[in-house]
């Protein structure tokens, strides 16, 4: 029989967490590479920028949520960042811009600040 201390299930949620929080930016960051190398009418560019306001949305959402961990100061940071990836995926979407970069960008160096 297993026993496990609620701080060794505590600690690899958090974990699993983390790993899935990086696999999405990941997923992002790739369609997002794929668009951009397609150009912003095609379907890829489409399908990436969905995805990618929908796991912003989400992490918005939980960062907003008195539930969250996080430090309430980087809370709001990464707010602020989050709402201006889906500013920029916005105007993408809409034609006024094809600047994936940024986006690309700002989502690789979140990813990498997930420990």
């Amino acid at each position: 029989m297993y026993q496990f201390s609620y701080a060794d299930i505590q600690s690899t949620s958090v974990s699993d967490a983390k790993e899935r929080e990086r696999d999405l930016l990941t997923r992002s960051i790739d369609m997002l590479s794929a668009a951009a190398a397609i150009g912003p009418d095609s379907m890829e560019a489409v399908e990436a920028l969905h995805f990618t306001n929908r796991v912003w949305t989400a992490f918005v959402e939980d960062l907003g949520s008195s539930e969250n961990a996080l430090p309430k100061e980087l809370r709001a940071n990464l707010i602020s960042i989050g709402l201006w990836l889906l500013r920029e995926a916005e105007d993408i979407r809409q034609g006024r811009t094809n600047n994936f970069e940024g986006l690309i960008e700002v989502s690789q160096i979140i990813r990498d600040g997930i420990q």
